[in-house]
């Protein structure tokens, strides 16, 4: 006999923000957070967070954070698979917080061991007079929701050259996916 109950599957992601290679900034923090499909519910855990400020070390140009991460998601379908949207936040030369980069990518789907390396991105003004009031006045562009990263809307943004975010993912067992996150 069936019941009216949809069965239900779990997706469990443990690891943590490692650090990022940022050459020109430095003092720099992350936010974190989740974008997923309207089935997928974060049962435990944080789906957004916030690192605490890192500088260089003196032997490379490489910032570490080693922040946690620990969320567990129940959806009945795959449709709308979590992503991880990361964005990096640090001083300008007036003090002013400034979006260093915005990144995005999927929680793999298989088992095992996985690495994803991210490429940040910044919106950059369309206009040489936006761009050089925004400087002036410590305004620059930035999304009010960084989720848009994630839904493929982010336009008129400028790649640049910095990576962030290795993800390393443990094995499926059963209905519970444990994945282990592991950022450079």
């Amino acid at each position: 006999m069936a019941t009216g109950n949809p069965s239900v599957f779990l997706l469990t992601v443990n690891g943590q923000i490692e650090g990022a290679n940022f050459p020109e900034y430095d003092n720099l923090y992350c936010k974190y957070c989740y974008v997923y499909g309207h089935d997928w519910t974060p049962t435990s855990g944080l789906d957004e967070g916030i690192t605490q400020i890192t500088c260089k070390g003196s032997q490379s140009n490489k910032l570490i954070w080693n922040f946690p991460l620990e969320t567990t998601f129940k959806s009945t379908s795959p449709s709308g698979w979590p992503q991880l949207v990361v964005s990096v936040y640090g001083p300008d030369v007036f003090g002013n917080d400034v979006v260093r980069g915005y990144g995005a990518t999927h929680i793999p789907i298989t088992p095992g061991q996985h690495s994803r390396t991210i490429p940040m991105f910044v919106p950059e003004p369309t206009w040489r007079l936006q761009k050089f009031t925004s400087w002036l006045l410590g305004r620059r562009p930035e999304f009010t929701d960084p989720k848009v990263v994630a839904q493929g809307r982010a336009e008129e943004v400028r790649s640049l050259r910095l990576k962030l975010i290795c993800c390393k993912f443990a094995p499926c067992r059963k209905l519970i996916c444990c994945c282990f996150l592991l950022f450079q």
